[in-house]
């Protein structure tokens, strides 16, 4: 017969950034285009990355930010999600309402996948957000979650063990006890994503590109979320995904390749 089913729904709790294909905006773009529906409360409202001068715009207030939570809730959301995502917050009382609701969310379905993205800073640019968002990112998101999506200087500060190449960045994915999947993991030339959890683990590699675009971890995140999400296994999921975002940023297909880790 014909299947049908409703497409996935992902709540994805970030940024909304107009101008710039980065942030929550960017996966909502990125999982619609693989058939997924989302629905983005945003934590910051700007219009353009940071990155590129003074964004426009500025943080969600914590009223507003809660308010909409409550509203997607009472209109009976949590119950029916197949995935929530975290990302950019702006203050850590932000992080506290978050936590909030995966908790909500988990009381009401049990089945719903937990996806958190670090989003701290980065290797060479160090914590590019307030110390205090990153400490209850750490204390608040990682232990609610069934995949932390960290780029490999995250997974460091997470754990305090090294992650500078494939073999030190397995044995710190490792060693947060859930699944991991960990960008910017380098490899002399290359650069890689390890996805890891207790029974396996793989190395997604390719050439590394002199300017990767803003976004490319949050869209790697969505896009993994996506294709598992569609039924795809992790290995699947790995390869498809890194290969998607690598020919995003050189507009050419990419040779990705694929290898088993200890």
């Amino acid at each position: 017969g014909v299947d049908r089913r409703a497409p996935p729904l992902v709540l994805i709790l970030s940024s909304h950034v107009a101008a710039s294909p980065v942030g929550g905006s960017a996966q909502a773009a990125a999982l619609a285009g693989v058939g997924v529906e989302t629905m983005l409360v945003p934590t910051v409202l700007f219009g353009r990355h940071p990155g590129l001068g003074a964004p426009g715009g500025g943080p969600v207030g914590i009223e507003i930010f809660e308010g909409t939570l409550a509203g997607v809730e009472a209109a009976g959301v949590f119950g029916r999600l197949d995935a929530a995502v975290t990302g950019y917050f702006a203050c850590p009382a932000q992080v506290a309402a978050a936590a909030r609701a995966l908790d909500a969310i988990r009381a009401v379905n049990r089945e719903a996948w937990v996806i958190v993205d670090p989003i701290m800073g980065d290797r060479g640019v160090g914590l590019y957000i307030d110390e205090a968002v990153a400490r209850a990112v750490a204390g608040d998101l990682v232990s609610r979650a069934d995949l932390i999506a960290p780029n490999a200087w995250e997974l460091e500060r997470l754990t305090g063990r090294g992650a500078a190449d494939p073999a030190s960045a397995l044995a710190a994915a490792r060693s947060l006890d859930r699944p991991v999947l960990v960008s910017s993991v380098e490899i002399g030339a290359d650069i890689g994503v390890i996805y890891a959890d207790a029974g396996q683990a793989w190395l997604a590699s390719h050439p590394r590109q002199a300017d990767a675009p803003r976004g490319s971890g949050d869209r790697l995140t969505a896009l993994f979320a996506g294709a598992v999400l569609g039924g795809a296994s992790p290995r699947e999921a790995l390869e498809r995904s890194v290969r998607a975002v690598a020919g995003l940023a050189t507009g050419a297909p990419v040779d990705v390749r694929l290898e088993a880790l200890g």
